[in-house]
């Protein structure tokens, strides 16, 4: 039996490919703008963007930001082969633009009062990695 085999009979976990340029230009400074204009289908720099709005107290750019990164990393995440469904591991460094952009979305509905967007999102995230939504609560 191989180590990482799927006992339960669910949907093996998905793990996008690794886009480090984003990552590496975000963990030296740059600015989230100039990388998302840049990388366009970076759900890291979206959910970057989505958190600096947050923390500005800006909640209706950090939802549409946060929107566009769950976006890309829907469409990211489709063509890892992703049915709608299954784990996308926290673990896994490429899957966190994804998570975290869906994270904002969540605490970004929350705030404006879409409610059934919060609880679809929060649901969504911990499905998706349970890790993941510790980590970022």
């Amino acid at each position: 039996m191989a180590i990482h085999e799927n006992l339960l009979g669910g949907p093996p976990p998905t793990r996008l490919p690794d886009d480090p340029e984003p990552r590496e230009l975000l963990a030296g400074g740059a600015a989230p703008a100039d990388v998302a204009a840049e990388y366009p289908s970076s759900s890291l720099a979206w959910a970057q963007l989505a958190d600096d709005a947050f923390e500005g107290g800006r909640v209706v750019e950090s939802y549409a930001y946060a929107r566009t990164g769950y976006h890309r990393g829907l469409d990211a995440l489709r063509r890892s082969g992703w049915k709608g469904h299954g784990p996308v591991p926290w673990e896994h460094e490429p899957n966190r633009g994804f998570l975290r952009a869906l994270h904002a979305l969540a605490r970004a509905a929350g705030s404006i009062g879409e409610q059934a967007e919060f609880e679809r999102c929060s649901e969504f995230l911990r499905d998706s990695s349970p890790l993941a939504a510790d980590t970022l609560s």
